[in-house]
């Protein structure tokens, strides 16, 4: 079986390094807050070229935690791509606001800049720029978008650790942004995990405050705040990861350009496009078939798995009835049906790529398309 993700291997390969990190770790009790969590919030920080990262439980709180520190107008409209994961949308309801969904891009993804300009109103307070799949959105058209409107950006970058928009990491780009290290991410935990990243200062206070329980110092609580920390075993693990991301972000994209030349050609397949200004670290690797679960099971049936981001659209999902944008007609509505992910990572080689796009020539061949 081609696996879609293979984290036991990449334990594997850096077996002694992690044992150590969790060893130390344990070793001196250093479970909540302590110094393994401060050296990876300032390694992190340095990675993304920012002042600030502050270390959070997992990626959802960090979107909350950064919509709440911006401090918007209650009630609030805040325009979230209609393609992503729930969390993105999530976070801006259980913060009081109202989501207001906007087209994507047909080929990277991302959204649509188009689409965003006529979703703005004299309620839109901010836009939050999800660099899905690990390609960034166009930067800075929304942060002009941004200044000439007065809104506040925030970047979404679960999907996206090291991508870059022209020669920006992503991350440092917005007013403050979220990151998730949840197992399966190309910098990720073995456990649940998040960080808000931001160039602000006063953010950044505001950011660890609600995260502390409205704290800096021990039982001084200026605000109302939640309990959603990073632990030491995490961070400890993450340091030791952060080193070898760029390796694993350059094997990544080397797949995917292997994926690019073998199904170049290939009927019935449309394929991603990377924009020419982007580093896309290829969190994910879609592409669409009209036949999709089809495709899938054949796949499978034949040693090789492969995943669905996302297969409802959040538009058309029950929990956004109320929103009453299920049936526009928006490419994001009309592609969830087609949309497949195919396996990328470090842990697949050259060989693997070849045979699944020949699994899928079989497939079309048999469909006689």
């Amino acid at each position: 079986m081609i696996k879609f993700l293979d984290l036991g291997r990449q334990y594997r390969s850096i077996k002694p390094e992690i044992d150590k990190a969790i060893s130390d770790v344990i070793a001196e009790t250093a479970f909540i807050g302590g110094k393994y969590v401060k050296y990876f919030e300032q390694e992190f920080a340095s990675y993304i070229g920012v002042n600030h990262c502050i270390g959070v439980g997992n990626g959802t709180d960090a979107l909350e935690i950064a919509i709440e520190a911006l401090d918007l107008p209650p009630n609030s409209e805040i325009i979230v791509p209609a393609n992503s994961f729930i969390a993105s949308s999530e976070a801006v309801t259980r913060c009081g606001h109202s989501v207001v969904f906007a087209d994507v891009c047909e080929d990277s993804y991302v959204l649509s800049i188009s689409d965003v300009v006529n979703r703005i109103t004299t309620r839109t307070a901010a836009i939050m720029a999800v660099h899905l799949y690990g390609h960034p959105c166009d930067m800075a058209a929304l942060a002009g978008l941004a200044k000439k409107h007065n809104l506040r950006l925030i970047e979404d970058c679960a999907q996206a650790h090291g991508a870059k928009y022209r020669d920006m990491v992503v991350g440092g780009i917005g007013d403050i942004a979220a990151f998730s290290f949840y197992p399966g991410k190309n910098l990720g935990a073995y456990g649940d995990g998040g960080g808000v990243t931001t160039n602000d200062s006063d953010l950044a206070v505001k950011v660890k405050m609600i995260a502390n329980h409205g704290r800096i110092a021990k039982y001084d609580h200026a605000l109302e705040g939640r309990n959603s920390r990073l632990d030491g075993l995490q961070a400890a693990i993450l340091s030791v990861k952060l080193k070898f991301l760029d390796v694993w972000t350059d094997q990544r994209i080397l797949v995917a350009d292997c994926y690019l030349k073998a199904l170049e050609n290939q009927v019935g397949v449309v394929l991603p496009v990377r924009q020419d200004w982007a580093k896309q670290v290829y969190h994910l690797f879609v592409i669409r078939v009209a036949q999709r679960d089809k495709l899938k099971k054949y796949l499978y049936d034949n040693g090789v798995e492969t995943g669905i981001h996302y297969p409802t659209a959040l538009p058309k999902l029950e929990a956004y009835d109320y929103v009453n944008q299920k049936k526009e007609d928006i490419f994001s509505n009309r592609s969830d049906e087609s949309l497949l992910s195919l396996p990328i990572g470090e842990h697949i080689t050259f060989e693997q790529v070849y045979q699944i796009a020949r699994l899928i020539e079989k497939f079309f061949e048999s469909e006689n398309v």
